[in-house]
């Protein structure tokens, strides 16, 4: 591995890497409930940056420290901030281009899922190339209508694509939570996998693919991205009107009603679905 350029393990806040070989592991920590605000932002600018300019790494593999949370959404106290941050990536002021990159990154991109992944934390998983999630523990969701928007970081874009419209309407105007087991049914993940064996099922497919010539694992990607990522408008479009929303009138009560319920507490958004339905 050439440790010129690979991600250091102490140069993030809310990251910690492992690399084993062409595979770096990295473990999201953004205490108390890994909201997506600015801090998350600029490590995952930085960590993107740094692990592509490494020729040696193949893979990378997402997981989190927190059981409960794997995102749990974005910090809606702080959107312009983190979209600030990932103008230093992609040029604009949006978490939707910034994750686009993963999924047109050279890097194959695997999301290991515990604990509940919602909103802009379900659209990071999106973008990822792969997503395997804990069956007994993990927690699907896109909020955002209940608030008075739309998912404005590719929901709308992958969603639709992986379930068809019936379903993608459904999740996306529920605001609901799902399970692992019904999200691998719609197609939001490859697969749920019992607790006790996702570390290593991950880990040895990870591996798998590093050990496959570079070259290949770009191509596929990149003819796969031209048959099923949307274009790069619409993710722009989407990001726009994400942003509009947040701050019309109608938004604003909605969440100021949640937070009086407790959103962006750990405990209250255990279930979060039902938080919104109480609105």
């Amino acid at each position: 591995m050439n440790t010129a350029t690979s991600p250091a393990a102490g140069s993030f806040k809310t990251l910690t890497v492992r690399s084993e070989k062409a595979v770096l592991l990295v473990e999201i920590s953004a205490p108390p409930m890994n909201l997506l605000g600015p801090e998350l932002v600029r490590d995952l600018v930085s960590l993107i940056q740094q692990a592509e300019a490494d020729s040696a790494l193949r893979v990378l593999v997402f997981k989190s420290a927190d059981p409960d949370y794997f995102i749990s959404h974005v910090d809606v106290t702080q959107i312009k901030e983190y979209r600030q941050e990932a103008a230093k990536l992609v040029g604009e002021a949006s978490i939707g281009l910034l994750f686009r990159r993963l999924s047109t990154s050279r890097l194959v991109t695997i999301a290991q899922i515990e604990g509940r992944v919602r909103g802009a934390g379900s659209e990071f998983v999106l973008a990822c190339d792969m997503r395997f999630a804990a069956r007994e523990s993990a927690i699907f969701g896109q909020p955002e209508a209940g608030l008075g928007a739309n998912p404005g970081a590719g929901g709308i874009q992958h969603l639709t694509r992986l379930m068809g419209r019936g379903r993608a309407l459904e999740v996306m105007l529920s605001s609901e939570d799902y399970d692992a087991d019904l999200a691998e049914r719609y197609g939001w993940i490859n697969r749920a996998v019992p607790a006790h064996a996702l570390s290593d099922f991950v880990r040895s497919l990870a591996h798998r693919i590093a050990r496959f010539p570079a070259g290949g694992l770009a191509v596929v990607k990149d003819r796969v991205n031209a048959i099923a990522l949307a274009p790069i408008e619409d993710f722009r479009r989407d990001s726009d009107l994400f942003g509009e929303a947040m701050t019309k009138e109608e938004a604003q009560s909605q969440i100021q009603a949640a937070v009086k319920r407790g959103f962006q507490t750990r405990d209250p958004e255990m279930n979060l679905a039902h938080l919104l339905g109480e609105l």
